[in-house]
């Protein structure tokens, strides 16, 4: 695929989770969660977009999310559960998206925040209606989706590069 080829990426915060004693990384979907994330999954697969490629953080609670949305594609992507998306900033969520392959046109982000509302900001330089006001009002909940388009290849993902197709919460459907 060549340097103009468009891209998109679609940025899904997990479900709601659950607080039981365990460790941060391997707190499971609360009940609330498990309504959220096939609803996120309908939603994705609403988009259109065939995703070549599924980057899943290691916690348990997006694995979780990832697990119950995705059978609601109408093609499961290639996933690939990746430990540095758990807890990651925007400078390495940035550089982890620099490394995806040209070959991948569109890529799924399952991970949390504050590093998925950062990054869907951050690359949005424009907006498509009142999406970017939506994102900013509500902040980005669990199970939030937000998807952003840009032209050239991943190893130019930047600030602003990007415009904000939709951003979806639970509470929207």
């Amino acid at each position: 695929m060549s340097a103009d080829t468009p891209r998109r990426i679609a940025l899904l915060r997990h479900a709601k989770a659950d607080w039981p004693e365990v460790s941060d990384h391997e707190r499971p979907l609360a009940e609330r969660g498990r309504q959220e994330a096939p609803a996120a999954g309908l939603k994705l697969a609403e988009t259109g977009i065939a995703f070549d490629l599924a980057l899943c953080s290691t916690a348990v609670r997006t694995r979780e999310t990832w697990k119950l949305a995705v059978h609601e594609l109408p093609q499961r992507p290639r996933t690939v559960y990746e430990e540095r998306l758990y807890d990651a900033s925007l400078g390495e969520l940035i550089a982890l998206l620099n490394e995806t392959s040209d070959e991948v046109r569109d890529l799924l982000v399952v991970g949390h925040n504050p590093g998925m509302h950062a990054l869907a900001d951050a690359l949005a330089g424009r907006a498509e209606g009142d999406s970017l006001a939506r994102m900013a009002r509500t902040g980005f909940p669990t199970a939030a989706l937000a998807v952003v388009s840009f032209t050239g290849s991943w190893k130019s993902v930047e600030h602003g590069v990007g415009t904000l197709l939709d951003f979806w919460t639970p509470k929207d459907h």
